[in-house]
């Protein structure tokens, strides 16, 4: 049995069909094929793959078990009740670019009322979309959110974007004309406590300015941006798991960072995101 989808062949840009038996198989017409993984995901990134460094194992294994803890469930109930409030239809057709776990995807698809759900989650991350492949209603795909997004053109009620690269102009094409895109950036003040101490990447001045003006040159207009901040209280597992789960994972040693969290013991630290709403113009 095969049932179509709303995926786009990375090579040809035909359509791909979904095929469960005698294994999970995507297909398209001119006979480009993709075989699931054991662990469930799809890996589109075949030949030379991306430029850019997949988040690691332990890396994903650490923004798993930080999730996991909740701290960051406010977000997550945030966005699952902007999307069930700007579109409550009885179907949702979703992306997810740069997923990572698909945790804030998954509330959203916990929380919402439709019957009928769609979700693709693109990261480049295996390792990620190991996770995210076990959410329901949801095709995972290692894919680079740089490239050609592979969904048809309007094909999707909401685009989904994480403390992940922009691409607005494909984010643009692949929304509905009623569609939303969500972006979610880290305030100024997000982790202001522990950045410097454990080395993590200090945020930019002007970075909604800056959002605005370049999702608004790709037709997507400004809806509008709401920051969400409160208080964590942080024991030095917690800290360990926030710094590695993010870049710092990429260039210090799991040792060096346990130990600098650990020298700062439980603290209380700031979250503070800027979830900002995009709406497809004309």
């Amino acid at each position: 049995m095969q049932d179509a989808t709303t995926l786009l062949c990375p090579l040809c840009r035909g359509a791909l069909e979904l095929s469960i038996a005698p294994r999970r198989t995507l297909a398209c017409p001119a006979g480009h094929r993709y075989d699931a993984a054991k662990q469930g995901y799809f890996n589109f990134l075949t030949g030379k793959g991306t430029n850019f460094l997949e988040d690691t194992s332990p890396m994903v294994l650490a923004r798993e078990a930080f999730q996991h803890r909740g701290h960051y469930a406010p977000l997550a109930a945030e966005l699952a009740a902007l999307v069930a409030a700007h579109h409550p239809a009885d179907q949702l057709d979703i992306i997810d670019a740069g997923a990572g776990t698909g945790y804030y995807l998954g509330e959203i698809l916990d929380r919402h009322p439709a019957t009928r759900k769609d979700a693709l989650a693109m990261d480049i991350s295996r390792f990620a979309m190991r996770r995210a492949a076990k959410l329901p209603d949801t095709l995972a795909v290692v894919w680079d959110v740089w490239r050609e997004i592979p969904s048809r053109d309007e094909s999707r009620d909401v685009v989904l974007n994480c403390f992940a690269p922009h691409n607005p102009a494909q984010f643009r094409r692949v929304l509905r004309p009623q569609g939303l895109c969500l972006v979610v950036t880290g305030a100024a003040d997000h982790l202001e406590e522990i950045r410097e101490p454990l080395d993590m990447l200090s945020i930019a001045g002007g970075k909604q300015e800056a959002l605005v003006e370049k999702f608004g040159t790709e037709q997507l207009a400004h809806l509008g941006s709401r920051n969400l901040s409160y208080a964590m209280e942080l024991d030095p597992e917690d800290l360990f798991n926030l710094a590695f789960m993010g870049p710092a994972g990429h260039h210090l040693s799991p040792e060096v960072l346990r130990a600098k969290a650990a020298s700062l013991g439980s603290r209380t630290v700031t979250a503070s995101f800027d979830v900002h709403l995009f709406v497809p113009q004309g």
